[in-house]
């Protein structure tokens, strides 16, 4: 039984219908997911830190409430608005950025926290969503209007994104901006040239940061030759999927938690496979999966550049943070630290994703309908029709 009649105008009933309820279903699966995770993994490193049990389970749920509110918020707003508050959301981002290289925290090496009415907020991971979806917007108005130079507007900002991120320093969200955007000027169908370029400069980039910043260039090394370091964590890692198996140890029964300094967050992969086995890693595969293969359909509807530049960038930085974390877990790339979205405990990201994700539905809600009438090809939603009527 449906919560809305299919002919209920009401605002939420025209919300429910428009929206793509399997893919919000798929993130609250991923949140209860999370929940359970946290539950598990997160009393030991609490302990160890002289915190009672359940401090960080408290924590996440405390933020997880609001990710969420934000994720049903977002998902209601018109597209002008979702562009709208995302310009609002990066400036602050900017300017937060910049205020962390003169009064940020820092935590093992990286300055990238700022404390704003008592909490400590890490501003990078809301530039994230917010440039993606100001570069669409840019880039989209180059081809609606001409004359508008919209792709040097948004290499500008994507440089200045990225000096302020390298300043931290933090090479794993530039990574994942890079690569994001990258996908942006695919869907764009801008000449392959500029992915070429973007390439290079990409590796360049990698070749500079490993000679620059000396925590690249140790987990690369690490990577290539454990015996150059301390493999410590990614070992632990590796031993926990191979202590799951296929069916696990049974919830709480994991034992390589208890040696993880960061199980609860960047290695919460690890605790899921341990006591929950490889068919719970599947699933989450699954849902990952689902919810990508699902957006980009969506996005097959769209007669909107903008939309499927935003919500394709925004799909791909989630896809990516998703498969940097899972591939850290395995050793299949460089350890990285990077949260698991909606799974991992970590306020900042709780928050950013549930924007982002939040702005994703919006975008591919079902408001343009394209089909052939008397008139011609039809690219408008209703609403569209009887403002242009």
């Amino acid at each position: 039984m449906s919560i809305f009649s299919r002919t209920n105008r009401s605002f939420l009933g025209q919300w429910w219908w428009t929206v793509d309820r399997p893919m919000l279903g798929a993130f609250l699966i991923l949140a209860i997911f999370g929940v359970v995770l946290v539950t598990t993994a997160s009393p030991p490193v609490a302990e160890h830190l002289d915190l009672k049990s359940f401090y960080f389970l408290k924590h996440h749920i405390f933020i997880l409430v609001p990710a969420l509110v934000l994720l049903f918020g977002v998902s209601m707003l018109e597209r002008r608005y979702v562009w709208r508050l995302s310009s609002l959301i990066f400036i602050g981002a900017i300017i937060a950025l910049i205020l962390v290289l003169f009064n940020g925290s820092e935590v093992k090496g990286a300055q990238r926290w700022i404390r704003i009415f008592g909490f400590s907020l890490q501003p990078g991971e809301f530039v994230k969503p917010s440039f993606l979806i100001v570069a669409a917007w840019v880039m989209a108005l180059q081809k609606t209007r001409k004359g508008t130079p919209g792709n040097v507007i948004a290499a500008a900002l994507y440089c200045l994104v990225i000096t302020l991120l390298l300043l931290q320093p933090d090479f794993g969200m530039t990574v994942v901006i890079t690569c994001s955007l990258a996908v942006q000027i695919f869907l764009a169908g801008l000449p392959f040239r500029f992915l070429g370029i973007f390439g290079f400069a990409g590796i360049a980039g990698i070749i500079g940061a490993y000679f620059t910043f000396d925590h690249v260039s140790s987990r690369i090394d690490r990577f290539f030759n454990p015996a150059s370091g301390d493999t410590f964590q990614v070992d632990r890692a590796l031993e926990a999927f191979k202590n799951g198996g296929l069916l696990g140890t049974g919830p709480g029964q994991g034992t390589v938690k208890l040696k993880l300094p960061d199980a609860h967050a960047d290695f919460i992969f690890s605790v899921a496979g341990e006591e929950f086995g490889l068919w719970f890693v599947i699933v989450i595969l699954f849902v990952f999966g689902f919810i990508i293969l699902r957006g980009f359909n969506r996005l097959m509807d769209s007669g909107d550049i903008f939309v499927l530049l935003a919500a394709g960038g925004l799909l791909s930085m989630f896809g990516l943070q998703a498969f940097v974390h899972m591939s850290s877990s395995l050793h299949v790339l460089p350890a990285k630290g990077m949260t698991l979205p909606f799974i991992s405990y970590g306020g900042s990201s709780l928050l950013s994703m549930g924007y982002a994700m939040g702005a994703v539905l919006a975008l591919t809600r079902r408001q343009v309908h394209s089909g052939v009438s008397k008139g011609g090809l039809s690219l408008f939603s209703k609403e569209e029709k009887t403002k242009r009527i």
